[in-house]
């Protein structure tokens, strides 16, 4: 494992391709930290990616290793086909909030229930942001969307629904952490949260899951600065940041 380089540079495994993201999205910044693991770990020549339907679609661009595209919600049964072809690769999938808890729910719960050992990034903004800012499974109880104008309401369209919850009251996960892009600290805890994801799969242990809650200003409709903020009070008063499972073994609250 190469020792992180000091000062702010581009990581060996991002490309130099200009970004299509919004101003202040998170998945950017996402982005370096992924890149930044790869190099550490020295893992990029025998990584693959799987980027299904959503804002990251086009993660091919930006990073220096595989990357396989999927079908809307398909990341994780293709993730899960590449890993048990070449069990010597390094496989990570890549997935909004839209994609992973709505139409991906199925192969989500699934492969996670098997105990896949792959890596699932999973970026939680509360919107389907590529599609026009539509309500998505983890919009909050109020929050105003292009399909929910007045608001979210329980009553008829449900609660938001907490992916590490959910998938810690299986058996198999190995490791599942949900962190928050609220700032520079969210900035350090999410990068540590990727490593010891991929250090897991490294290592040959089982299914890895980090949560990233994540600013879309744009669907926000506010600032960047503002879009953190909303992440780190309202975001996270929903979705708790912290470990839910270490070695295979819940960690209580």
């Amino acid at each position: 494992m190469k020792t992180p380089t000091s000062g702010y540079q581009r990581p060996a495994s991002l490309t130099d391709a200009a970004m299509h993201y919004c101003a202040g999205c998170g998945h950017s910044s996402v982005h370096k930290l992924l890149a930044e693991v790869l190099d550490e770990l020295e893992i990029r020549e025998r990584t693959v990616g799987v980027a299904p339907v959503g804002c990251a679609v086009f993660a091919y661009f930006y990073f220096k290793c595989d990357i396989s595209e999927a079908a809307h919600g398909r990341a994780a049964a293709v993730a899960t086909g590449i890993k048990r072809a070449l069990p010597d690769r390094i496989v990570f999938s890549y997935q909004g909030d839209g994609d992973l808890a709505a139409i991906g729910l199925t192969e989500t719960v699934h492969a996670a229930n098997r105990g896949e050992p792959i890596t699932v990034i999973f970026i939680n903004n509360t919107v389907y942001g590529m599609t026009g800012g539509q309500m998505a499974p983890t919009t909050l109880a109020g929050q105003i969307t292009a399909t929910s104008p007045t608001g979210r309401n329980p009553a008829t369209m449900g609660c938001p629904i907490r992916m590490c919850e959910l998938l810690n009251t299986l058996e198999q996960p190995y490791y599942i952490e949900r962190v928050a892009l609220d700032g520079h600290g969210g900035m350090v805890a999410t990068k540590k949260a990727l490593l010891t994801a991929f250090q897991t799969q490294v290592s040959g242990k089982g299914y890895s899951f980090v949560e990233v809650l994540s600013p879309c200003p744009t669907h926000f409709r506010c600032s960047p600065q503002d879009s953190l903020k909303f992440v780190g009070q309202k975001m996270a008063a929903q979705f708790p940041v912290r470990i839910f499972r270490k070695e295979g073994v819940p960690v209580h609250a």
